[in-house]
């Protein structure tokens, strides 16, 4: 019986062996690709530093009006009295949802009633069409929402936003916050 057992015991460890050398490679070049880690960001001198980013980062070029954008989500979280960090995740946001282009109705291309800078929508109470194409009022809206996410400031920016947006996409908002960073770090003291 001890041998039978014995035998057993050694046959489990072995298979144990056999699929940790198989399978331990993949699950860890499996994990290496996924490159997360925490986000913070921080100002140094006049510097944002974001300390570490979620994924791959995607850039556009922006535009004037794209840029009057990115100012006008800077000052309305200034009024806010809310920092640096708010703004990067409110410009992450915007990039994702817009391009940081005040959208209009989009007629069949619209995602329901979804305008403006967030892509808000007046039947879920974000506010007016009028108000929600505004890019101060749906900052502030937006920023009215962040606030009152419990710990926001150290969670991973697109867990931020998507606790405000319940994008269907909730993911999409990390791959913004390189460039939303650059942009905070460059009209935040202009």
């Amino acid at each position: 019986m001890n041998t039978i057992l014995r035998k057993s015991i050694l046959g489990v460890a072995g298979l144990a062996f056999t699929g940790g050398v198989f399978a331990g490679p993949v699950a860890a070049h499996a994990a290496d690709t996924t490159h997360t880690k925490p986000v913070a960001v921080t100002v140094q001198g006049d510097k944002l530093i974001p300390h570490g980013v979620q994924g791959e980062q995607s850039r556009i070029d922006l535009n004037d009006e794209q840029t009057a954008n990115v100012k006008a989500i800077i000052a309305a979280t200034k009024k806010a009295g809310m920092d640096e960090r708010a703004a990067v995740v409110s410009i992450a946001t915007a990039l994702q949802e817009s391009k940081l282009e005040n959208l209009g109705h989009l007629g069949d291309r619209n995602d329901h009633d979804s305008q403006g800078l967030f892509q808000q929508r007046p039947s879920s109470g974000w506010g007016t069409v009028e108000q929600i194409t505004d890019p101060e009022y749906s900052t502030t809206a937006f920023l009215k929402g962040l606030k009152q996410v419990d710990g926001w400031q150290d969670m991973p920016l697109t867990k931020a936003a998507q606790t405000v947006q319940v994008s269907a996409y909730p993911d999409h908002y990390a791959q913004w916050e390189q460039q939303a960073a650059d942009l905070v770090a460059q009209h935040w003291n202009s």
